[in-house]
């Protein structure tokens, strides 16, 4: 036991040798600096931006609408022309007064006709403002409907850090089996070549075969492919991590506990708990924004209201007229009422079937939550068979040994014994990975 110490001290050393120069960062660490630089958050953080201006456009509607017009034009012969017969216009007492006040000769050109025209062209200019009274309530359910939408995107925006966050801590936990498999593949090869060098002085003392040197060199071997993989690996979840967590370099090392901590403390009130996660509360805005929905294709039927005030010129008598005016207008769509009836029901079905998709989804997430509950229970037990295999293996391998030192065993029962060993570590790490992916598939599943 006190050599395996020393070795195991050895290894720790050679490792903070290695990487005494490297970043190293914490699951926090790495999980904050992905939410930063995640191209799945900047994306959401895009979504909720619109929804901002979506709201802030859907208040305007509560401002009067005020627009303005021009119109200046020349046509090629008057819109307005018309033909005057003076004559007829006189009566015959002002003819007497005129035929006394006038020469013939001017009298004579009341009877001929006068030819008017008029708008050949001109300048029409206006500006007015219209402030909705009554609109069926779609003014004000727009405005409730475009809250929903900023809802909508934030929860969005929640969910996508819980998948960001999910997916960098199982880049990490897979990380971290990896850097303790080659630990552990540090440890074997400083155990085999202890070994070797007994078994080699065995064999030099004719105490030994030495096919049982052989066997332990092919081991020797085995445990340098092995050690090459993980490297690689090791290489490649740098990269993975790197990238996905917007790092700078891949040299980086990652601290992490090893020791496991009773799930017991993250046990949640499943009921309690399906309120507060954001897959609920985006059933619960559905229901809303359905409701609302129905009643804006209500509104849309009813009859609307505004008042207005303008001022317009023209000089289309060629001369200038400008003049201001207020009005009222009352719009009552009629015809519509045909095919707004059946949009008002398909409103009506659609907030049903939000409704009924809520307490469904309602029981299929509390299914999820016990699903990930269970899960995380047996992968604790997992974890704790494994250390106890460890143990149990790490006896079985002290007694090989002596037997074998003492002639009681072969060099393949000794070894085997050292399979075993590694085997145990590397379940061990693996169920420590899966315990922490499970934990946080649960926490994320009751909203914590």
């Amino acid at each position: 036991m006190m050599m395996k110490k020393v070795i195991f001290a050895f290894v720790l050393c050679s490792l903070w040798c290695g990487f005494a120069s490297a970043q190293t960062y914490t699951l926090e660490q790495l999980k904050d600096s992905a939410l930063h630089n995640n191209f799945a958050i900047r994306s959401a953080q895009y979504g909720i931006e619109v929804a901002n201006q979506q709201r802030k456009e859907a208040f305007t509607k509560y401002f009067p609408n005020v627009s303005g017009t021009g119109l200046w034009f020349n046509a090629n012969k008057s819109m307005a022309e018309t033909t005057l017969y003076p004559s007829e216009m006189i009566s015959p007492e002002l003819g007497a007064s005129l035929a006394q006040m006038f020469p013939p000769e001017a009298l004579v050109s009341l009877a001929n006709p006068v030819t008017v025209s008029m708008m050949k062209k001109g300048v029409v200019a206006g500006v007015q403002a219209v402030q909705p009274v009554f609109a069926g309530g779609q003014i004000v359910n727009g405005n409730k409907l475009a809250k929903v939408g900023q809802d909508v995107s934030r929860l969005q925006m929640q969910l996508s850090e819980n998948e960001v966050e999910k997916t960098a801590e199982q880049y990490f936990w897979q990380m971290a089996s990896l850097q303790e498999k080659m630990k552990t593949v540090e440890v074997v090869e400083a155990l085999l070549n202890d070994i070797y060098k007994d078994v080699d002085v065995a064999v030099r003392a004719g105490v030994a075969l030495r096919n049982d040197l052989l066997q332990v060199q092919l081991r020797q071997n085995d445990i340098a492919s092995q050690k090459l993989k993980i490297r690689n690996g090791l290489s490649l979840m740098r990269m993975l991590l790197s990238q996905y967590c917007g790092l700078r370099d891949t040299s980086f090392v990652i601290s992490y506990q090893t020791d496991a901590v009773s799930p017991i403390s993250s046990k949640q009130d499943h009921q309690q708990a399906l309120l507060g996660t954001a897959e609920y509360q985006l059933l619960g805005k559905q229901v809303e924004a359905a409701d609302l929905q129905k009643k804006i294709a209500v509104g849309q039927n009813l009859p609307s209201v505004a008042v207005g005030a303008g001022f317009n010129y023209h000089n289309l008598l060629e001369n200038d007229r400008s003049f201001g005016m207020l009005f009222a207008t009352v719009s009552v769509p009629i015809s519509d009422w045909w095919g707004g009836s059946h949009a008002i029901k398909r409103k009506k079905l659609e907030q049903q079937q939000a409704q009924e998709q809520l307490a469904d989804n309602a029981e299929l997430l509390k299914i999820k939550m016990q699903s990930a509950w269970n899960s995380v229970e047996e992968s604790y037990q997992q974890l704790q068979l494994a250390q106890r295999s460890i143990e149990q293996a790490e006896e079985n391998l002290r007694l090989n040994r002596d037997y074998y030192n003492a002639g009681m065993s072969k060099m393949s029962d000794l070894l085997e014994a050292q399979m075993l060993y590694q085997q145990s570590c590397d379940k061990r790490t693996d169920a420590f990975a899966d315990y922490q992916t499970k934990l946080l598939e649960y926490r994320q599943a009751t909203g914590q």
